[in-house]
């Protein structure tokens, strides 16, 4: 078992294992413990009540968090035409079609985002063992295939995080930076659990969050007590 730093040590004192807070108390915890030295990320955790070996019970979206996610998001679009220029004029940093496709599948990798128009996606598709694993393809139900291209690129860099379940039915997405007020954090928790509860899929049964954890990038979690977390959202 590898042996936990100092600041974790340090960080796990101010926690009451056994206890699920509420939200706001959650992340005073988090904000009170000993700093690191950069400003970490502050990660949200949920187990969902759902059989992620149904394919109809799989979890997937995005959410724009309403004070952002503390990065700067570099933005890729696959386009051509109008709605290149319109990319540009967006903020995205990468535009292009046969070059760009061509300057991935050579192994350029230098983008948070990639966003393509459906006519595009002929192309990215055959990308697919590239970007896939490494949650970069580009879907409609994430928002990142559409033809709307101007909007996805702002979304994107006004803090639009994806999410999805892994085989074990959780569901991790950042919501800001260790330096971010509370309540700007718990706005950010809320867009993301809002989100989550709305993409419940119909054959899920029972609970649907059945547990809920934020940590900061270096340090324990802190269990959040799902009954606040159900009435910070309702």
């Amino acid at each position: 078992m590898p042996r936990k730093s100092k600041l974790y040590k340090s960080r796990v004192e101010k926690i009451d294992e056994s206890k699920a807070y509420d939200i706001a108390e959650a992340l005073e915890i988090l904000k009170s413990a000993p700093g690191a030295s950069f400003d970490e990320s502050v990660d949200l955790a949920m187990k969902l009540g759902i059989d992620p070996k149904q394919s109809d019970q799989n979890v997937r979206g995005a959410v724009t968090l309403p004070k952002g996610t503390g990065k700067s998001v570099q933005v890729a679009v696959v386009v051509s035409g109008p709605g290149a220029d319109q990319s540009k004029e967006a903020g995205a940093d990468f535009v292009g079609m046969e070059d760009l496709v061509a300057k991935i599948k050579d192994g350029w990798l230098g983008f948070d985002v990639l966003i393509a128009t459906p006519e595009a996606m002929k192309q990215v598709r055959p990308l697919g063992r590239v970007l896939g694993p490494r949650g970069l393809m580009p879907n409609p139900k994430t928002g990142t295939v559409t033809d709307d291209v101007a909007s996805a690129v702002k979304e994107a860099k006004a803090g639009r995080v994806e999410f999805r379940n892994d085989k074990g039915g959780c569901v991790h997405a950042p919501i800001g930076k260790l330096s971010f007020p509370v309540e700007d954090l718990k706005e950010n928790f809320i867009a993301v659990a809002n989100a989550l509860l709305r993409a419940k899929p119909a054959t899920a049964k029972g609970t649907f969050i059945q547990k809920c954890a934020i940590s900061p990038t270096m340090g324990p979690s802190v269990k959040v007590d799902t009954k606040s977390f159900l009435k910070a959202t309702s």
